[in-house]
């Protein structure tokens, strides 16, 4: 269980790596997105996985999960959300200003009117 969550998380991070370093705009907000995503799932993880274990400690009960990552994980996906909804809105504007949705991609027509102004 815990290989394939592992390799879960390594198959999302290596991803939303890919997914980033393109220079579209729309596969990296994807990219942030999976990132946060393996990092949700690392997070989770890290407080032990068990099914069907109280998340207090209490006497006699030897399994338990910590609830300390659950919080962290819930507080991490609203915040996320937020992040997503804020780079959408940002690449949405750079896309309607420009007419182009490349991230950081000089071309020779973008210097062309770069000299033009000047």
């Amino acid at each position: 269980m815990e290989m394939l969550v592992a390799s879960a998380i390594g198959v999302m991070t290596a991803g939303g790596i890919y997914l980033v370093l393109r220079l579209r705009t729309f596969p990296v907000i994807m990219g942030i997105s999976l990132l946060t995503y393996a990092v949700n799932v690392f997070l989770f993880t890290s407080g032990r996985l068990t099914t069907g274990a109280p998340p207090i400690l209490r006497d006699g009960v030897a399994i338990y999960a910590d609830p300390l990552p659950q919080a962290l994980v819930l507080t991490a996906i609203v915040i996320s959300f937020g992040m997503t909804a804020v780079v959408v809105m940002i690449g949405l504007g750079a896309f309607l200003g420009s007419d182009d949705d490349h991230v950081d991609d000089p071309t020779d027509e973008n210097e062309d009117r770069a000299g033009d102004a000047s």
